[in-house]
């Protein structure tokens, strides 16, 4: 037997009015927010021109006991090398 998953399903409670349904839900729950600054950590939202702030960055240079993987391009601690290459170091994890 065919079954049309398109058509609309109609239960006992799917026929309880929209007062019915009000009623059931407390009052109290209703149109409250609840604002809470640690909620809200500052990030800024999409869409905002950002163009006259300066930012900051400090850019270190390589370290001594550091590493560029050729194949993620991530900078790593000498502890995760895996191999050298004609190219440059691979670490632990690409070469896996």
């Amino acid at each position: 037997m065919a079954t049309d998953y398109d058509a609309p399903r109609k239960t006992d409670e799917d026929t309880d009015s929209i007062q019915a349904l009000q009623e059931r839900v407390p009052d109290k729950l209703s149109g409250v927010v609840d604002v809470d600054d640690a909620d809200n950590p500052g990030f800024e939202l999409a869409g905002q021109d950002l163009a006259d702030l300066d930012l900051d960055v400090v850019v270190l240079p390589p370290q001594a006991d550091e590493f560029t993987c050729i194949s993620c391009f991530l900078v790593k601690h000498r502890s995760q090398l895996d191999h050298e290459e004609k190219l440059g170091s691979v670490c632990r994890e690409c070469a896996a």
